[in-house]
């Protein structure tokens, strides 16, 4: 056995901020002369010390150690039993060491401080602050705030009246103050107040912070008024000096030129038309002869049998040609594509007409992305083996976008259009939601 230690107090107490001994005395149990080196271990070897760390020891001989506990006045050491252990190390037989345990009961030290954040704002009808309150002590707290304003001018709104804190942490309670009286015009107003923080055991604390009432009309308003009037006089100015004469007179020219005009064209129109009838009755005046040197009965000399008459033949309908051209249709195609970090990947979204022996004529689509997401859209036609890209566009790049075409886009039967997403939104946004919507027949 290389050494024994002996603590003269197992149990001590100490308040932070100040110092307490105890001492250990070490007895050299072995055969030779050693060294031991002496230290502290455990939760308060940061604040604690051996003096002297080393001593020289005959053997059977022992020698006395004092050990010092200075604990910090900080929230990182907090109140309550704090255990400890002298540890006493020989050089010539360190399996001989020994450590010798004990306890510090560290008193409680409460220490707490405020402010108002920032200390003055500015505002017509309201300011808002922020009291800051720091637990700079070791045992936890409570503390409840009270604002006050000394002229009674202010009205206060606090997020919370209380907060509790632990040792080393601060709370932030927002504070909005209103002032009871407001004006329109007129120089800003300061009103100083306090906001008391109490804590158990402790002196209330006060802190203080300003609001600096401004007038409600903000001071740029009349000379922005008074500027726009000036301009509104030299427009009307403008307007009945320069710009209504000289509409007038381009607008009486014109209505004279289009006049003329309508007179010459109205003229020209007559003469043409009498002209053509005379054409007209010559031309009908020699079919008849002809029709009776040939012994035939011209047309307006037989009467008309009952149903028959001019018009009375088959003329197509305006539905017929209409059904020509085929039936206008309109469709919508919604994704709903997953996030891909690969870029290259496409979820497809295909449609097809119902009735496959018919041809898909488009001439408009609508590409919508209203979510705003992220990533590329492209419209595929699918003719079964084959799949070919008509458009391709980035999500980033449109909310809404149209496309009128003038060369339409045509499907023919058995024919497909593909909506193809890949969606590179980020985690929380989610999928991607992108749709188009087309227009234009069946045929």
């Amino acid at each position: 056995m290389g050494a024994t230690a002996t603590l003269s107090e197992a149990g001590l107490v100490a308040e932070p901020g100040q110092e307490t001994t105890c001492t250990v005395t070490v007895r050299n149990a072995g055969q030779v002369v050693d060294q031991f080196a002496i230290d502290v271990v455990g939760d308060a070897s940061g604040w604690a010390t051996a003096e002297p760390a080393t001593v020289n020891l005959m053997p059977g001989e022992t020698g006395t150690v004092t050990v010092r506990f200075a604990p910090p006045r900080s929230s990182d050491v907090p109140a309550g039993p704090v255990p400890f252990g002298v540890r006493v190390f020989s050089s010539e037989d360190p399996a001989g060491s020994v450590v010798e345990e004990g306890t510090v009961e560290l008193g409680a030290s409460t220490e707490v401080t405020a402010e108002v954040v920032p200390a003055k704002v500015e505002g017509s009808s309201k300011a808002d602050f922020e009291v800051a309150v720091d637990n700079r002590g070791n045992r936890p707290v409570a503390v409840e705030l009270s604002p006050l304003d000394p002229e009674d001018e202010l009205d206060f709104r606090l997020e919370r009246t209380r907060a509790d804190l632990a040792p080393g942490t601060a709370a932030f309670v927002r504070m909005r103050a209103r002032p009871r009286k407001r004006f329109l015009r007129g120089p800003s107003v300061r009103h100083r107040f306090q906001v008391f923080v109490v804590t158990d055991g402790a002196e209330p604390l006060k802190t203080e912070g300003t609001m600096v009432q401004r007038q409600l009309l903000p001071k740029w308003l009349l000379p922005a008024l008074a500027a726009l009037l000036v301009l509104l006089l030299a427009l009307v100015t403008l307007w009945f000096t320069v710009l209504r004469p000289a509409v007038k007179s381009a607008a009486r020219e014109a209505a004279e030129e289009q006049n003329h005009e309508i007179v010459k064209a109205a003229q020209d129109a007559g003469a043409g038309a009498d002209q053509a009838q005379k054409k007209a009755d010559q031309a009908k005046q020699n079919s008849e002869q002809a029709m009776k040197a040939v012994g035939l009965t011209p047309p307006g000399d037989n009467p008309a049998p009952p149903g028959a008459g001019p018009g009375s033949g088959p003329v197509p309908s305006r539905a017929a040609n209409a059904a020509a051209d085929g039936t206008p249709t309109d469709f919508r195609v919604a994704a709903d594509a997953k996030i891909d970090s690969n870029v290259n990947r496409f979820a497809e979204f295909p449609y097809s007409l119902p009735d496959a022996t018919k041809t898909l004529v488009i001439t408009d689509l609508v590409l919508q992305n209203p979510r705003g997401d992220t990533g590329t859209l492209r419209l595929l036609r699918d003719s079964g083996d084959t799949k070919s890209v008509l458009l391709e566009v980035g999500l980033g790049n449109f909310r809404d976008l149209d496309h009128h075409w003038l060369q339409a886009w045509r499907f023919r039967p058995g024919e497909k259009i593909v909506l193809a997403v890949s969606c590179q939104n980020p985690p929380d946004r989610g999928h991607c939601t992108p749709s188009v919507s087309f227009s234009g027949r069946v045929e």
